[in-house]
């Protein structure tokens, strides 16, 4: 099982209650691999009580950050989970959309249910800075989901190559998300 952190030092907590949106994911064009999570993944559980969430993630994924702002990466597959103190709404949405810079909006906000809890969905694609020594660009294609209990708000990130198919394993790990 991951670890979890308890402690956070007063800048860190001075960020967690921001109701900023996080910025559309970066992906690092370092990787010829194209990320295709396979079949047999095996998925372990990240449990986060200073923020109060729980989700799983594919194990060997690389882990940063703690409380309110943590991501998981595998070659260009990203996760990213940022939790305010929020209540979305479709406005507030809306707006977020607005201000990802680099990012092109495909579809959303759209309501759904995400393990019995509403959520809004919204997929987008964005691109990598330029490889510093191929010069190559990796394009992600994002589904963000904004979940919200108790006037947190939860926006998970889950960035895969175009072209690569892990709908199966990120829809296992946005089912998982659960607040505690």
């Amino acid at each position: 099982m991951a670890a979890t952190t308890t402690s956070k030092s007063p800048t860190q907590s001075a960020r967690t209650t921001t109701s900023a949106a996080p910025s559309a994911l970066q992906a690092e064009a370092n990787s010829a691999a194209t990320g295709d999570i396979p079949d047999n993944q095996v998925f372990i559980g990240f449990h986060d009580p200073a923020a109060g969430y729980s989700m799983k993630y594919p194990e060997g994924w690389a882990q940063r950050g703690t409380d309110a702002r943590v991501t998981f990466r595998d070659k260009n597959n990203i996760v990213r989970v940022v939790v305010t103190h929020a209540t979305p709404s479709a406005a507030t949405v809306n707006a977020d959309l607005q201000r990802l810079a680099g990012a092109h909006v495909q579809s959303g906000p759209g309501r759904q249910t995400i393990s019995g809890a509403p959520a809004f969905k919204v997929v987008y694609t964005t691109a990598s800075t330029p490889n510093a020594v191929t010069g190559k660009r990796v394009t992600l294609l994002v589904d963000r989901y904004y979940l919200w209990h108790a006037g947190k708000e939860a926006i998970v990130d889950l960035g895969t190559p175009i072209g690569v198919d892990n709908v199966d394993a990120y829809r296992l790990m946005i089912e998982s998300f659960r607040w505690r």
